[in-house]
């Protein structure tokens, strides 16, 4: 596999994370937070593959649930919870804590694991891969909650709403 095709299977695998981060953005996380979410999603676009790679066709025999339908629930469930929180004098605290980071970066990589189980039966560097999925993911993210932040800036409490929807949308399809 070349070069060019895993950057452009790594922008594929980033284009979740940046459509959520963009929602996130609207949240008004902290900085820490917003930095924190992109090098976690990064770090989970490393391994998720290496991990699919190694082990990824015994795992999927184990399972009996689809990880879309996971992914769906997670995503609808964080839909919802952002729609209660568009009222609130409070923002909403979706990320407030290094475990929900680390569940939405876990979220957000599921389909680099898949990726991953194709690159065992192609001839393809998986360490490399690895690095380019990891630095597109994080780079994508990072500019998701920053662009999130501007629009939020702009249009208020709207693209919470905007986001809460576009994420339900997300999850459906997932299920469905």
């Amino acid at each position: 596999m070349s070069i060019l095709m895993t950057l452009i299977t790594a922008v594929g695998l980033s284009m979740d994370a940046f459509s959520l981060a963009i929602i996130y953005g609207t949240m008004n996380m902290s900085k820490t937070t917003n930095n924190l979410m992109s090098t976690m999603v990064g770090i989970f676009h490393f391994f998720m593959p290496l991990l699919g790679y190694a082990l990824g066709k015994i795992v999927l025999n184990i399972i009996p649930v689809h990880p879309d339908i996971v992914v769906g629930v997670i995503f609808i469930a964080l839909a919802i919870e952002m729609l209660f929180s568009i009222n609130k004098d409070e923002p909403a605290k979706l990320l407030n804590n290094f475990f929900s980071v680390l569940i939405f970066a876990f979220t957000v990589s599921i389909d680099s694991f898949s990726v991953g189980i194709a690159f065992g039966a192609l001839e393809t560097n998986i360490y490399t891969s690895c690095i380019i999925f990891a630095m597109t993911s994080f780079i994508f993210t990072y500019i998701g909650v920053n662009l999130g932040q501007k629009l939020v800036n702009k249009f208020g409490n709207i693209s919470t709403m905007i986001g809460s929807i576009i994420l339900l949308i997300l999850g459906m399809n997932y299920i469905l």
